[in-house]
């Protein structure tokens, strides 16, 4: 699987797993102690050295640990994660929530965002090829240590207002045949400013409108929770978009 051995991989899920839970930078000692990988501590450092050497793990300025680089992560989305999958009540809860505002797709798109944003925990964006922008939950934000730095979060903030920025990221779906986009860090934001950041966003289309709908977050946000809740809401608002559009067609 790539450059990787089976024990980098799974060096590399559980740096993950870890630095997920508690978004500080992972040494060999936490990973020997807390998950049984069956090799010694020395055996876990070079791999660690191994990792950072093709690109999978980075250092960190402030600690001896390292943490997932966007090629990490990227790898772990692609090849290792497992999706959680929504429950029959999820998948109701969330179509109840907004099916009052089916006919008005700004309504609609406003509380959408407002009930991914409550069930994620993250900051929740939705915008549209008709000019729309709606974000909500920024105060999730500052429950991550990340964005205690406020450059980070003034330049997130400005960010949130510049509408030619989210129409170009709508438009990179045209290159991805409706799969979930994922931002990773300053490789995909194209600035250094926003390489703590992670987004996952997925896209919707009715008959007129097409736009997008995701989180944004600390790169070590649960992308095994988060996925599947950006793949349904997606598919459900397309699905209300396209019933609505035909309606007022007939």
């Amino acid at each position: 699987m790539e450059d990787l051995n089976q024990r980098q991989i799974e060096i590399l899920k559980v740096i993950i797993k870890e630095h997920s839970e508690t978004g500080q930078p992972v040494g060999s000692e936490i990973l020997e102690k807390k998950y049984k990988l069956g090799v010694s501590p020395a055996t876990i450092r070079n791999e660690m050295v191994e990792l950072a050497k093709k690109g999978y793990l980075k250092k960190t300025y402030f600690s001896s640990g390292r943490v997932p680089s966007a090629k990490g992560f990227r790898f772990y989305i692609q090849k290792i994660m497992k999706e959680k999958e929504l429950t029959t009540s999820d998948e109701v809860s969330y179509k109840n929530s907004i099916w009052d505002e089916r006919n008005q797709v700004h309504r609609l798109l406003s509380q959408a965002t407002k009930i991914l944003s409550q069930k994620t925990g993250l900051l929740s964006i939705a915008t549209t090829n008709t000019g729309y922008l709606f974000y909500s939950g920024a105060a999730n934000l500052f429950k991550s240590q990340e964005f205690f730095d406020l450059d980070l979060s003034r330049n997130l903030f400005e960010r949130l207002e510049e509408l030619p920025f989210w129409a170009r990221v709508l438009d990179k779906f045209g290159r991805l045949d409706g799969e979930i986009l994922f931002m990773l860090g300053e490789e995909d934001f194209s600035d250094p400013a926003f390489e703590e950041c992670a987004s996952v966003f997925g896209e919707f289309e009715g008959k007129k409108t097409q736009g997008m709908i995701g989180v944004v977050g600390p790169k070590c946000m649960h992308y095994d929770f988060v996925v599947p809740q950006i793949k349904y809401f997606s598919t459900l608002i397309s699905e209300i978009i396209e019933n609505a559009e035909t309606q007022v067609n007939k």
